[in-house]
């Protein structure tokens, strides 16, 4: 009878367990939380695919040198469900970028907004 009661609660546990939300875990602590700076230059790829979608921005840096900036966006599921599709950052479409960059100095950071040059908004954008 113990036995039966100890299973009985271990299913009922297991069965909790198995309908609670699942959230993964995805760090933003590679980022400056605390800054947002801006970027303009020159959409190359707009990668469209899990689990995180990446914007490949050709940027000018002080000396005139192009450096090529990668910003990290969300899901291309959770993104689809906003608007946004792979025809949203077409490859040579010039573009002001908002992110928050590297903590270690890298050219990437975490998206927040893009303004293209016609006028139009992605993210957000003050």
């Amino acid at each position: 009878m113990r036995t039966h009661a100890l299973l009985g609660a271990l299913a009922f546990a297991a069965l909790l367990a198995a309908g609670a939300p699942v959230t993964a875990h995805h760090s933003g602590a590679g980022f400056n939380s605390d800054k947002v700076i801006e970027l303009t230059g020159t959409i190359k790829e707009f990668q469209f695919t899990n689990p995180h979608t990446w914007i490949q921005i050709i940027v000018e840096d002080d000396k005139g040198a192009k450096v090529e900036w990668s910003v990290e966006w969300g899901s291309p599921n959770s993104l689809g469900r906003q608007g946004i599709r792979p025809s949203t950052f077409p490859p040579g479409a010039k573009v002001t970028m908002r992110l928050r960059p590297m903590i270690n100095g890298a050219p990437a950071g975490g998206f927040v907004g893009a303004k293209f040059e016609d006028g139009r908004t992605v993210g957000r954008w003050e």
